[in-house]
Order: C-alpha cells, then structure tokens, then sequence
C-alpha cells in the first residue's frame, strides 16, 4: 500500500515533460508506481505545483570551502593563491565546527533540491596531524551532519599523502594524511556504512598519492565495489609535473595503475590530450564537471563534449560552493561550451537533467536513485514555474526553463526517501539555514 500519493503538476520522466502525474511512495521510502494522464489530484494526494524531477546529486562538494565565499574574490591571483586562503580556512576546524558548518551547508544544498551528496573528504586529522581518538571523527561529523540536512551522503574519504610527487606533506597538509595508503585504508576501513550512507574513495590527485601507492586505493576500492573518484588534470601545471616525474599524463598514469574503470570519476578532467580522452572514454570513467567553480578559479574550461562522445558519463557538481546551485551547473556546462566553440545547442535540457540526476546518483553509488519509476528511492525536487524567473513559456518547454533559466530559489518542495525536507522553500529541520551558516562560519573566525 502507498504511504503517501503526490499529485504532480508536470513532472520530467527519463526524456519528457509529462502533465498530471500521480506517483506514489511506498512506506520503504520508494516510488510504488507512476501514472500520467491524471487530470486532477485524487483525493489526499499530496498536491506539488511546477516542474518535479529527481532529486539532484551534487557529485563534488569540500563542504568547508563554502566558508571562503565572498572572501576569495578580493584582489587577483590563481588557483595555487585561492589554495593558499583555503588550507587558512582547514586548519581552524574541529569535528564540532565542521559538523556546524557541514550541516548547514547540506541544508543549503536541500534547498537547491539537492538529495546526495559525494562528499570529497580528506580533512582527516588535528592540527599537525595527530589522529583524534576516533580517528574518523572528521568523516563521522559529515556523516552526522548530512543525516541532519535529511540529504544522502557518500564520503569519498581521501588518500593525500605527499604536497606533490613524492615530496613530504607541507605544514598546512599534516591534517590531510595518513603517511600511507596502507594506513589511509586501515582508518577507511572502519566506516560503515548506514541508511543513507555510502562509504566511497578518492585519490586526492597524481600530485598527492604517490604512484606507487595509486593501486592500494584502487584495489580497496574494487573489493567493496565502491565509487572511487579523482581530481585530475585540473591544473596544466600538474600535468607538466607529471610529465616530468613520470614522463607521461596524468591520465596515462592513473591508467597504468589500475585507477580508471566504470566505478571511477575524474573530477575536473580539464587539461586532457586526444589520448587522454579516448582513454577516459574507452574505460568508462565518468567526468564531473563543476563549471562554476572551474570559472570561478581560471581553471578553464574542459573538453566534456568529446569527453562524453568517447564513452564517459557526465555529472556535475558545486566543488568549491562559489554557489550552490545544480541548475547553474547545468546550464554552465552548455554555455561554458557556447562560448568556447560559438555554436549552440550540445546537450538537450534532458540531457542536462540527466546529467545532474541519474548519472550524477549513479556516480556516488546510488544507482537506484535519480528517476521518477516505480521501484527508484522516493527522492524528488519541485521547481517553481511561476517565479519571476520562470513564468511565461509553455508547459511542454518547462524542462527547458528549469535548467535554463530556473536557480536554486526556485525549489520549493524536496522529499528524500519518501519524507519531505524542504516545504515551501523552507527546510523543515532547519528553519533558517543562512542564520546557520552565518554563525557556523563567524565561529570559523573568531
């Protein structure tokens, strides 16, 4: 028997925009079927006005780095300067303050109608690097914190082991590793895994695991069939590095050691050669692009249309949080490939959605979750189509207007597992999220 019945005004299934769905949710959290042509809300039925659609993952997110926003923008610099007022912002947090600030950024993202979250964690330890007594204190207040926002979390926790190709952790890194891959799966290996909890991998970088080490992630990650994710090619710099050490890409590298594969996402894949690309492509690793933040940090912009031609399923994240906002992402990804080629039209607005649904939840471990079918986690987001924003064109264009012209202050209802987070642009655990990260993060300061 369902547990609930929403009556959705238009809803996105898989490709199109359909008018007057009844889905229902069963009491298990899922979706118990789907059925279009409804006319008019059956009796009881929860009643959602706009554009639903799945629920979106945001499949890269450093929760602390939404302190640094507004702070990053003074004065010019680069990705290697921003670095240096993020590691600052690090090094002031505890297990207590990174669950405040975490959980109010998790509110944040429910209310942009983000359900899941990939968590790329490698804020392991105390200053100078002592473990605390339970050495996953960091992970576990994400964890905590992603449980109270009512979103879905995978903690990607982070093997960082050297400042760059061998070299020893800097002072401001200490807290980030744990001298081995060895020792970084023995702590990993000690999460569990719960009820809305995915426990993932990640090589911060070629930079950052040393190469030898690389297969030590990638095997721990295979045993548990688990997500395994990677920043790569962000930078050119790296890749010169690479070369240097190595004598061939990041990319090559990570493929001679057994790193790349379907379960694997290069996070960023900017910098990429044809071969890189084919390589990507051939193996089936994902890319997730996080094009406010690549803009936001003169990354540039990376090469996802040959990228998803060659075989790599797209997702999309906020990284950084300059803002938080997976429509934004959308949608920047096309423009962002606009401006660089000056033709229009890459990806369809289905395609897009798709990208920020289903492939992003299939890019955390979530498989089952980013449709709108019968037997699919009961997770979905309501997308105003009377707002100021988006008012105006017809309905069988509303996928259209959502990823083109909708933001974040569009959503209004969001429901994860059958039960609602966020009711009529308010997230119902935590009533006032800006006070939230406004305290969070003065106490960041103080």
């Amino acid at each position: 028997m369902p547990l609930t019945t929403y009556w959705l005004e238009h809803a996105w299934l898989d490709t199109n925009v359909e008018p007057g769905v009844a889905l229902e949710v069963t009491e298990d959290g899922r979706v118990g079927a789907v059925r279009t042509g409804v006319e008019a809300p059956p009796p009881g039925a929860v009643v959602l006005r706009g554009l639903t659609i799945p629920g979106l993952a945001n499949a890269h997110s450093h929760a602390f780095h939404r302190a640094l926003r507004g702070t990053v923008q003074v004065g010019s610099g680069t990705f290697w300067t921003w670095r240096e007022v993020m590691y600052s912002v690090a090094q002031r947090l505890t297990p207590d303050s990174y669950f405040a600030l975490a959980r109010a950024v998790y509110a944040e993202m429910a209310l942009a109608g983000i359900t899941s979250v990939g968590e790329f964690h490698y804020l392991h330890h105390a200053p100078g690097g002592t473990p605390y007594a339970d050495p996953n204190a960091m992970g576990e207040a994400l964890v905590a914190a992603a449980a109270e926002a009512g979103i879905r979390i995978t903690l990607l926790d982070t093997a960082y082991l050297s400042s760059g190709f061998g070299a020893a952790p800097e002072r401001h890194q200490l807290r980030f590793t744990d001298g081995t891959a060895e020792k970084w799966a023995d702590r990993v290996g000690a999460l569990k895994e719960r009820e809305g909890v995915r426990i993932g991998a990640a090589i911060h970088s070629v930079r950052a695991v040393p190469a030898d080490q690389l297969a030590t992630v990638a095997r721990w990650a295979q045993e548990r069939d688990a997500p395994l994710h990677v920043h790569l090619s962000e930078q050119t710099a790296e890749n010169d590095a690479c070369l240097a050490a190595h004598g061939m890409t990041p990319t090559q590298l990570l493929a001679e050691h057994g790193v790349l594969g379907a379960r694997t996402t290069g996070v960023h894949n900017t910098h990429m050669t044809d071969a890189d690309i084919a390589l990507i492509g051939s193996t089936s690793t994902g890319t997730c692009m996080c094009p406010t933040t690549e803009r936001d940090l003169a990354d540039g912009i990376g090469p996802a249309v040959a990228l998803q031609r060659a075989g790599s399923p797209l997702s999309l994240g906020s990284d950084s949080h300059a803002v938080i906002d997976l429509l934004e992402e959308a949608r920047a990804m096309e423009l962002d490939e606009r401006l660089r080629t000056r033709t229009r039209g890459h990806w369809t607005a289905a395609a897009l959605l798709r990208a920020a649904t289903a492939d992003g939840h299939a890019a955390l471990g979530w498989a089952d979750a980013g449709t709108l079918e019968a037997g699919a986690l009961a997770d979905f987001t309501t997308i105003a189509l009377d707002s100021v924003r988006t008012a105006g064109p017809v309905p069988r264009l509303a996928a259209e207007t959502a990823v083109f012209a909708a933001t974040a202050a569009d959503v209004h209802h969001v429901v994860v597992g059958g039960r609602t987070i966020v009711e009529s642009g308010t997230h119902v655990a935590v009533p006032d999220v800006g006070e939230a990260l406004a305290t969070a993060i003065a106490a960041l300061r103080s």
